[in-house]
């Protein structure tokens, strides 16, 4: 593991946002949802999320997530996502999302 410091961690904005939709991904290579997710005073960003096999559409609806919302934007299929959906995989390789045990105001920042 490599060890980095303080001031790179402080690089990341990892940011809590309140996803507002989630819509099949059908080009997508894997299977994915594109998220739309609410980052308070940094705007409402879409992702690509490969989190289908533990979340339905309906129920990430009004979760609060955390995202990673400096990287430059990618191009995943036809669609650009425009910030990093953060997740732990289970013992299959499955996504579980990194998601806020209480509400916290849209935007802010993980310390």
């Amino acid at each position: 593991m490599e060890t980095i410091t303080w001031h790179d961690f402080e690089k990341v904005e990892l940011r809590a946002g309140t996803i507002l939709e989630a819509d099949d991904f059908p080009q997508a290579r894997k299977p994915a949802y594109r998220v739309r997710v609410d980052f308070g005073p940094y705007g409402i960003k879409w992702s690509s999320a490969q989190i289908t096999k533990h979340y339905t559409k309906e129920e990430l609806t009004g979760r609060q997530i955390a995202g990673v919302i400096n990287f430059p934007k990618k191009q995943i299929a036809n669609f650009m996502s425009e910030f990093l959906v953060t997740g732990f995989a289970d013992e299959n390789g499955d996504i579980v999302l990194t998601t806020i045990d209480k509400p916290v105001p849209n935007g802010s920042k993980l310390i």
